[in-house]
């Protein structure tokens, strides 16, 4: 049993499109009335979501790769975290090991946009800059499509 299997002793971790929040229902009315609204009204919507590590010991400025903005007013932002919300990455390396940062890639759509229409250039666009870091950057991005809170 790995230390994986440990953690997880009261059963399988789920990973199927059944556990997914989408999966639970439509609730897009409920979060347009809840969502983030910049002073013109329009709502901010995260395009791309996910993870981007260095280890501890390279000292990587990712502001040097990572542009603050893309074309049309799309935010790329990016948070150290105290810790990885994980143990392990998926070659066994230990997390605490690596500096871990939660990227969000966001935009204010107007009303009646459609944010997914972006999301090819948007994902194409950060692939580039992303792979423009330096060897030891690792990433994992996911589209999101989820207002912000």
């Amino acid at each position: 049993m790995t230390d994986r299997d440990d953690h997880h002793a009261e059963g399988p971790l789920v990973d199927d499109a059944d556990a997914r929040p989408e999966a639970v229902g439509d609730d897009r009315e409920a979060r347009l009335e809840r969502g983030a609204r910049d002073a013109r009204g329009r709502r901010a919507v995260r395009l791309l979501q996910g993870y981007v590590w260095h280890p501890r010991e390279q000292p990587v400025d990712l502001r040097a790769y990572l542009p603050a903005m893309l074309e049309g007013d799309v935010h790329v932002l990016f948070d150290p975290m105290p810790a990885a919300p994980f143990t392990f990455f998926d070659d066994g390396t230990l997390s605490a090991t690596q500096v871990v940062y939660q990227l969000t890639v966001l935009r204010f759509v107007e009303e009646g946009d459609d944010p997914a229409t972006l999301l090819p250039w948007a994902a194409e666009t950060l692939q580039r800059a992303l792979e423009a870091t330096p060897a030891g950057v690792g990433w994992q991005i996911l589209d999101d499509l989820r207002d912000v809170f």
